[in-house]
């Protein structure tokens, strides 16, 4: 829901129904805007009725053609929004498509459930995981050669292939939701841009022998770790964004980078003792 508008009605213990249009800029309270949106609202429709210990809320869009799909989401019954009308997040949510030629409708949960969760699986195990393995398996297995290569190949291959498919899903979401989301996106596209730099470089790789070689390592070396950190970052940053229970994905990806970071601590500082 972040980026769209919204029309939020409830009833004070003491005094009238209050109605009013919000900007879901946000998932925080001080990013959800009283008073602000684009929905074209005709202001003399709206109606908050309670009947029966239920809330009807009515409104009419000055609109030729509405959006077919509708999302409903319910506050808590002990949480009314406080006198400068901020409004905390809602406790459940329903998705409805309607379809106005027919006058047929569907209800569905969280819209959009498994491509949400497809596009963050493939970035967090591509992005997020192999390629670190990958780096791990370059830097500290050299003494192994040329087994070293395969499994650096191998692992960046493999990850690079599941980011780039969660990049297309990606936009797929976004054709789907669009989703007010750019930073997620930009940073996104640049972590793409970097993966392909990544995989022409190794087409460029000059030969050992070569005087320009040490150049290349280091820029190979750099735009890889570089790569590491955006993409770690922007899947935190996504896991903020799209998913409804971000603490159990924030601890799940984060426990895997803290395995790895000890890992490579361990290795690195093996390799210390050993110089």
């Amino acid at each position: 829901m972040v980026g769209s508008s919204a029309v939020v009605g409830w009833l004070p213990t003491n005094g009238n129904g209050v109605i009013k249009q919000y900007y879901l800029g946000g998932k925080s309270t001080p990013q959800v805007n009283p008073d602000q949106g684009d929905l074209p609202l005709d202001n003399s429709s709206l109606v908050l009725v309670s009947q029966s210990s239920r809330l009807y809320l009515a409104f009419q869009l000055q609109t030729g053609m509405p959006r077919t799909r509708l999302l409903y989401a319910l506050g808590s019954p002990n949480d009314i929004p406080s006198s400068n009308a901020r409004i905390s997040q809602h406790q459940d949510m329903i998705s409805t498509s309607i379809e106005y030629s027919t006058g047929t409708s569907s209800t569905t949960g969280t819209p959009y459930t498994t491509l949400r969760r497809t596009h963050g699986l493939l970035n967090l195990v591509g992005w997020g995981i192999l390629l670190p393995i990958g780096a791990i398996a370059a830097r500290f297995l050299r003494q192994w050669d040329p087994l070293w290569f395969y499994l650096h190949l191998g692992f960046q291959t493999t990850g690079f292939a599941l980011g780039l498919a969660g990049v297309i899903s990606g936009f797929r979401l976004y054709d789907k939701l669009a989703a007010d989301v750019p930073k997620h996106r930009a940073i996104g596209i640049s972590i793409l841009v970097i993966g392909c730099l990544q995989v022409m470089a190794i087409l460029a790789r000059p030969d050992k022998a070569s005087k320009v070689r040490k150049y290349w390592n280091w820029y190979h070396h750099w735009m890889g770790r570089g790569l590491v950190i955006l993409a770690a970052a922007n899947i935190f940053y996504g896991i903020h964004l799209g998913e409804d229970k971000p603490k159990a994905w924030n601890v799940g990806y984060g426990a895997s980078l803290g395995v790895l970071a000890t890992i490579a601590f361990v290795l690195q500082l093996r390799m210390w003792m050993a110089k």
